[in-house]
């Protein structure tokens, strides 16, 4: 054994006497000594100490030990230092027990159905607040361009989502546009572009995905975003069969393009569809930092809750239009608090996926991107319409435009760019 440490002197008086007596030994008692097979003079014992009083103690003790493990979850409370705790509210997913190294944690039971009814009533909020102005915007519409309505839509998790629809009244109905928003917006703030499409003769539907606008969960939080995936694939199995003969696309923004290109990849959704329109989809999103990407699925387990500190209070700049900056980050069914962990990771995660299979994407397509789009980027796009194996697809880039094409100054010429594409592939359809 090695020993590492500071050395013992011994006399040498002491150290002839003991060969003196170990002679005298060997003549009365004669044995044979086994030599080690190496022995080199000038080796020397080290020796670890506890202290002044020359106890001896293994490197690797049981106190030492439980040093390391002090120092390790010291390291991880300075990891944790960048994430703040913005909500109360524990997880739906949380138990009232959980066991941490052997001892078990108990969780009042009331703190966790008082958290869960708060989640709960803060929805209802929301949704009652999506209602109260889709009703009011309708009022306000004066020329009566088109029937407005929702529906709740129940998941198979078990949660109520808010939907709704825009019908022409003007004209007949000649085809449908599923509409999915960005992350924390919601499906409301597209009542102009819906109403361009009905005046055109597309019937659109939309859904505010899980954590958004009027549907349940917490506000700015998704667990997962195949939730909204496979939510878009029931409701797009419902919407079609409300609707039988008429064509059916697909619009999808920034992370709601994201989660329509996922869905794509089903045959099932596949065969239903004829045609998808994508602005500033999430397909490369890059964190803002190398170390996010590394710590981002395990703490997306540990706390997945927790928000980014957000270095732009103000939200990021999607749009050149002051106005449209204005009531977008003024709108309480916008989420505008810092990324929680487990969002942030999701988006990552999904925009990885696509990555990698953008091959298999064959749906005629329309994808548009501004170069100075801050958010997503635009060489996600340009990968989208190289890589994708459609061989009916289109690519738009507006150079100095931002993240919100659809809410830019020019926001009428790029809605008749999108409507145009729509009415010609709907046409090849007849």
């Amino acid at each position: 054994m090695i020993y590492i440490g500071c050395q013992t002197r011994i006399p040498h008086a002491f150290i002839d006497e003991e060969k003196k007596k170990k002679k005298e030994e060997k003549a009365t008692n004669p044995m044979v000594e086994m030599e080690p097979a190496t022995k080199p003079s000038s080796w020397q014992p080290l020796f670890v100490t506890s202290g002044a009083s020359g106890r001896v103690a293994a490197l690797f003790s049981l106190r030492s030990l439980r040093s390391l493990l002090l120092l390790f979850n010291g390291f991880l409370l300075l990891l944790l230092l960048p994430f703040r705790r913005r909500t109360a509210a524990a997880t739906e997913e949380e138990k009232s027990t959980a066991a941490v190294a052997g001892v078990v944690v108990r969780v009042p039971a009331a703190k966790v159905r008082w958290a869960r009814e708060g989640e709960a009533a803060a929805s209802a909020a929301r949704r009652a607040m999506a209602i109260r102005r889709l009703k009011e915007e309708e009022e306000a519409g004066g020329e009566r361009r088109a029937k407005r309505d929702f529906c709740l839509f129940s998941t198979s998790r078990g949660n109520t989502l808010f939907t709704q629809s825009w019908t022409p009244i003007a004209v007949p109905s000649k085809g449908l546009v599923v509409l999915m928003h960005g992350l924390n917006e919601h499906s409301g703030r597209y009542n102009r572009f819906a109403l361009q499409l009905n005046d055109n003769g597309f019937k659109v539907y939309a859904m505010d995905w899980i954590g958004h606008g009027g549907s349940d969960g917490l506000h700015g939080y998704v667990h997962s975003l195949d939730y909204a995936v496979d939510d878009l694939k029931s409701f797009l199995e419902k919407v079609v069969s409300e609707n039988p003969g008429l064509p059916c696309f697909l619009f999808g923004h920034s992370t709601g393009g994201a989660i329509i290109l996922k869905a794509l990849l089903d045959p099932k959704v596949e065969a239903c569809i004829k045609g998808v329109v994508l602005t500033s989809p999430a397909i490369r999103v890059q964190p803002s930092h190398p170390i996010v990407e590394v710590l981002a699925p395990v703490f997306s387990l540990l706390v997945p809750r927790y928000q980014f500190s957000s270095a732009n209070k103000k939200g990021p700049p999607v749009s050149r239009d002051p106005e449209a900056l204005k009531a977008k980050y003024s709108d309480p069914l916008v989420f505008t608090g810092a990324i929680r962990v487990r969002t942030g990771y999701e988006i990552l995660r999904i925009s990885y996926y696509l990555q990698q299979n953008l091959n298999r994407v064959t749906t005629p397509f329309l994808v548009l991107h501004g170069t100075a789009d801050k958010v997503t980027d635009p060489e996600g796009s340009l990968r989208l319409y190289q890589e994708a194996s459609s061989t009916d697809k289109s690519i738009k880039l507006y150079e100095g435009f931002l993240h919100d094409l659809l809410f830019e100054p020019e926001r009428d010429d790029i809605a008749r760019t999108i409507i145009d594409w729509l009415t010609s592939r709907q046409n090849a359809q007849n």
